[in-house]
């Protein structure tokens, strides 16, 4: 009997072993597929065990693949392969390329607790097979193209907390089983559209910690179950159809810290429950139609960054208890009906850094102490019935970015201590008042200042010529007063609209269309009436004489010139005919362009200088059009010590290999051509130009919309091509605007990555004076160690980074004698800057949720243009860092 047990003990330890054994075959066979399948970075190397490769993490036994995360690597194909990995228990495969619909075989993987597949492009419906998924604890499908609706089969998904559908093209509605979904605390559907009302049940039988529901087409009221438990930290609802009221139990939650319900049709008044939500940051009701008084009960919500009721139907005062909120940034109450003073005790709001209350019917004077809010950098004040003088105290609100003050009743003159606003830029707006005396000439100490407008008022005098010191003037406005005398000589003015002058009397010169003559002689206004008719008549003649006399040598001189100029171009053509460069070595990588592409066209397009695009420190690019209509950029290398035709093998072989990298933020070479000393780089031609283009040109244009999230993707871009370049292991030798091009959909690619291994230093193939770069990009480092290195390239990135955040050109004399971009935004603080002065302000100011970003990507930029190397970032980590900006 004994002996039996002890068989049976010793065939079950065999068969479990050879379970074991026939598992981990089972993994690496799969992984082998799924690795010939979607050639992930870093697997299979030197035959290692597959539970070390990247991404993989294996049991305690270190058999089964229990967790695979591959997120981020620019990965495609098919990825159904990966349901052979019947243990896995966490799936990432987060922010890649895949497309096609979500394999149903997922379904199949009984133990996954976690499935993230957002940030790629997964289109059809959400797969019903996902609700088989019994110990799944997290869904993200977010930011993909699924449609339809969600499905009924994720019901039984009892043990879920984490839902995230959002940023999808679903519709119908919001499924009422959800509410039976006892452990959900996470549940976000933005950016879809979907119908229908919230189910009242939402929230009452589950943990919910976290509802964002915007941008959809949802109606109805605010259910009061999502408040019930108590637990509620952040309700986004804007952009919807919800009315009816704001319920009382929100009161319910105290650790609500954000609330934004803006852009519905919610009506009735704020309930004063909302005092008991002590963790409350953010609020935003605005552009509804709710009314009543605005509750003092918010001076109770010490932690309050954000208030926005704007554009509702309140009435009544701003409560003095407001000076209470120590933490208030965002004061917005505009387009509303509130009367009475600015109250003083505002003035304590230390933090505050945006007062709008525009578009009332505020009254009183403006507070002499309006600057003891320190921080503040819009004060918009338009359109309210506000008398009195402007205090000349308002010079002492340095940080100001916008000064509206329009269609009110103010008296008096214009202070000249406005002038000390030195970082006045995105507006000041006096229009519409009753200012009288003269322009303080002060006023052309604003020279960052974008928008002026005084029309409307009755003020007087002459255009002052220190007015000419608003170097970055775009619009202005003088017209309605009692100005009178010349319009200055400057470029802003006499390229606005005549009507911005109109309803002056005694206003001349450009843009007008009546000139000012002597203005300055007043004996001289008369003068033509004592003038002969006969001086008139002899200088009339005179004046035919000479013009004819003139005419006739020019014509002669032009016709000598033609015809010389006529045999030249003959002896030039027969010259360079006779002359055509020889091609020692070309081809063209790309197998289906072969037949497309003419190398002598390509080296006949870079003889013409009006072909010329782009001159980098490396190279000159062209524009070379084939004659089968194909546009090419063509790059000419500057030989800077003949090493690269000495070694024409080598640079075959490297042109070869760097166009089969594959990144979708890289210029890759199609193609050379070698002839003489020279060597032309094949590139496809990019419609868009350069980042240094768009950043330092297009946005002067009359038609430039400022559009944030396109720079931020195209950081976002530039960052990924030079992390996949240092994974790859090259070094850039030019980061900089100016090579970074952008395709027909803003999509950047990083150019010249050629260069960086033709003319590496490190590899003997050139002489340091290549590292040279582009100026104001060149790592401070670079001085004494003589070698390109991966963080020099974060550095010189950093720089792209502040260029993109500020609109500026990385050396400018504005910045003073020795300082550059960098010295200039490091040195902000030390000025008495803050963070939002340095930003572009007609970015930053389109939205709170922009500027946030935008600061937040501030600070990776300091981070990468550390003076000490070793402190910087990777740029992996920075890809990281700028995706979560994109993402929260």
């Amino acid at each position: 009997m004994a002996f039996l047990c002890l068989l049976s003990v010793l065939l079950v330890g065999v068969l479990s072993k050879s379970q074991l054994v026939e598992a981990q075959l089972n993994d690496e066979a799969a992984l082998l597929a799924i690795n010939r399948e979607l050639s992930v970075p870093g697997w299979g190397v030197n035959n290692t065990n597959y539970c070390n490769w990247t991404g993989i993490h294996c049991g305690t036994n270190q058999s089964f693949v229990v967790r695979l995360d591959l997120t981020r690597l620019q990965l495609r194909g098919n990825v159904t392969i990966i349901s052979e990995l019947k243990a896995l228990k966490r799936l990432d495969l987060s922010g890649n390329s895949f497309y096609g619909t979500i394999p149903s075989a997922f379904g199949n993987l009984s133990e996954l607790e976690f499935l993230d597949l957002s940030l790629n492009k997964f289109g059809g419906l959400i797969p019903r097979e996902l609700g088989g998924l019994a110990n799944l604890r997290s869904l993200n499908l977010s930011n993909n193209m699924l449609v339809g609706e969600i499905p009924n089969e994720l019901q039984s998904l009892e043990k879920l907390e984490d839902l995230q559908v959002s940023s999808n093209r679903l519709n119908g509605s919001i499924p009422y089983w959800m509410g039976n979904l006892t452990n959900l605390r996470v549940f976000t559907a933005y950016e879809n559209q979907l119908g229908g009302e919230i189910p009242d049940n939402l929230g009452s039988a589950s943990q919910l910690k976290l509802l964002n529901l915007h941008s959809n087409q949802l109606e109805g009221s605010i259910p009061k179950g999502i408040f019930a438990s108590g637990r509620l930290e952040v309700l986004i609802l804007t952009l919807n159809r919800f009315t009816g009221e704001i319920p009382e139990l929100v009161g319910n939650c105290k650790g609500l810290s954000s609330i934004r319900v803006g852009n519905n049709d919610l009506v009735g008044v704020i309930p004063r429950s909302i005092g008991n939500v002590s963790s409350l940051t953010y609020f935003e009701a605005d552009n509804n139609n709710l009314s009543g008084e605005v509750v003092l009960e918010f001076a109770q919500c010490s932690n309050l960054t954000l208030l926005n009721l704007a554009s509702n139907g309140f009435t009544g005062t701003i409560p003095p208890e407001f000076g209470q909120l120590m933490n208030l940034q965002e004061l917005i109450l505009s387009g509303n009906s509130l009367f009475g003073e600015i109250p003083k005790s505002i003035l304590a709001c230390k933090n505050l850094n945006k007062l709008d209350l525009s578009n009332n019917r505020f009254n009183g004077t403006m507070p002499n102490e309006i600057c003891n809010m320190s921080r503040l950098q819009y004060l918009l004040l338009g359109q309210n019935s506000i008398k009195g003088e402007i205090p000349h105290e308002i010079g002492s609100c340095i940080k100001l970015l916008e000064l509206q003050m329009g269609s009110n009743y103010l008296t008096g003159s214009i202070p000249p201590e406005i002038g000390r606003i030195r970082n006045l830029q995105i507006a000041l707006n006096l229009s519409f008042n009753h200012l009288h005396g003269p322009l303080p000439p002060e006023l052309g100490r604003l020279d960052k200042l974008v928008s002026l407008d005084v029309s409307n008022n009755q003020l007087s005098g002459t255009i002052p010529p220190a007015l000419k010191g608003m170097l970055s003037l775009i619009e202005v406005n003088f017209s309605n007063n009692l100005l009178s005398g010349p319009i200055p000589a400057f470029v802003p003015f006499q390229k606005s609209p005549n009507s911005s002058f109109f309803g002056n009397k005694g206003v001349c010169g450009e843009p007008l269309s009546f000139s000012c003559g002597n203005y300055n002689d007043p004996g001289s206004r008369n003068y033509h009436h004592r003038v002969s008719y006969r001086i008139i008549l002899a200088v009339i003649g005179s004046g035919l004489a000479v013009f004819i006399s003139v005419t006739v040598v020019v014509l002669l001189f032009m016709m000598r010139e033609r015809q010389e100029k006529s045999s030249k171009c003959d002896e030039i053509v027969d010259d360079s005919v006779n002359s055509k460069p020889t091609i020692v070595a070309g081809n063209v990588f790309v197998e289906n362009l072969r037949q497309a592409i003419d190398l002598d066209a390509v080296v006949k397009a870079t003889m013409k200088d009006s072909n010329k695009i782009y001159c980098g420190t490396f190279s000159t690019v062209y524009k070379a059009t084939m004659p089968s209509g194909l546009i090419l950029s063509v790059r000419r290398l500057k030989s800077m010590d003949r090493t690269i035709i000495h070694h024409q093998s080598k640079m075959i072989r490297e042109l070869e290999r760097l166009s089969k990298l594959c990144h979708d933020n890289l210029v890759r070479p199609i193609g050379f051509v070698i002839y003489e000393d020279v060597a032309l780089l094949l590139h496809h031609h990019l419609t868009n130009g350069t980042l240094g283009q768009l950043l330092h040109e297009s946005t002067k244009q009359p038609e430039y919309r400022p559009d944030w999230p396109t720079r931020l993707s195209i950081a976002i871009g530039v960052a990924e091509g030079l992390a996949f370049l240092h994974h790859v292991a090259i070094i850039h030798l030019d980061i900089s605007s100016g090579n970074v091009l952008l395709d027909a959909d803003y999509k950047p690619l990083v150019g010249e990555i050629e260069i960086s291994k033709l003319l590496d230093p490190s590899r003997g193939t050139a002489s340091i004076s290549a590292v040279a770069g582009s100026f104001g990009y060149i790592p401070p480092e670079y001085a004494y160690t003589m070698q390109v290195t991966a963080p020099g390239n974060v550095y010189s990135y950093g720089v792209v980074l502040l260029e993109i955040l500020t609109t500026r050109v990385p050396v400018d004399e504005e910045f003073g004698e020795g300082v550059d971009l960098v010295k200039w935004v490091h040195g902000a603080p030390a000025r008495g800057e803050t963070p939002e002065q340095i930003l572009d302000a007609k970015l930053s100011t389109v939205s709170f949720g922009w500027r946030k970003e935008m600061l937040a990507a501030l600070k990776v930029a300091l981070l990468c243009t550390d003076s000490t190397p070793a402190k910087r970032p990777k740029m992996k980590k920075v890809v990281e860092m700028l995706q979560e900006i994109r993402q929260n």
